[in-house]
Order: structure tokens, then sequence, then C-alpha cells
């Protein structure tokens, strides 16, 4: 059956539908922004403090109160826990650049360049 045999009220449903999806993945994306528009925060003072960019207890809580969220809302738990480990990759992945950026600004210009005021290359110290 091609698209041109659809009954036109079947093509209403799904047009109907598919904007419905449109508009979840919308906000979906919005909601993405914000939290890592507050995770980018967490990755800043983490950096001031010397902290490090991961905290596997806490992702470790946050999957299990993902997977059980996911249980009551019906959605397959295995997949809510893909996609969070994607998400705080990613979050991690931003937070060890940050933690980079904060060394760097943190050294004088002989560190960055790599040595110290000794002369020599920082590996070798």
């Amino acid at each position: 059956m091609t698209s041109s045999n659809i009954d036109e009220s079947v093509r209403a449903e799904l047009s109907r539908l598919r904007e419905s999806i449109d508009n979840i993945d919308a906000a979906v994306v919005h909601m993405l922004a914000e939290r890592f528009k507050c995770t980018q925060q967490v990755g800043q003072l983490k950096a001031q403090h010397q902290l490090p960019p991961a905290d596997p207890d806490r992702e470790a809580r946050q999957i299990a109160r993902l997977r059980q969220l996911a249980e009551n809302a019906k959605l397959d738990p295995a997949f809510a826990e893909k996609l969070l480990n994607f998400i705080i990759a990613e979050v991690i992945r931003h937070h060890e650049t940050l933690a980079e950026e904060a060394v760097t600004r943190s050294n004088g210009p002989a560190e960055r360049e790599g040595r110290s005021g000794s002369g020599l290359d920082k590996s070798c110290q």
C-alpha cells in the first residue's frame, strides 16, 4: 500500500499523532538543555574544588531511581537505563573538560606550555 492509497481518516490520525510526537520531541530537547545547564554548574563547582568529574555512587542511585520511574510509567527500564548512561557519559565528558580548563587557568604561562619554573617538562617531575 502506498501513502496515496491511505484512507483520509487514517492519514488525519497519523498526522495528529505525529504532531504530538513532534511536540514531545521538542519538550524532551528543551528538558535536556535545562538538565545540561544544571550539570554544567555542577561541573564548574566540582572543578573549582578539585572534585572528581564522576560520582559513581550518585550515578548508581540515579540509575536505580530512573529504572523505578520507568517501571511506574510502563517504560522499559533497560531502555531508560541505557538513555541515562548515555547522558551520564556526556555529563562526565563535560565535567572532565571543565576540570582540565580549571587546571590550565590555575597554572601560569610556563605550566600551560608544559614547563615548570625549573625548565623541566611536567612529566619529568
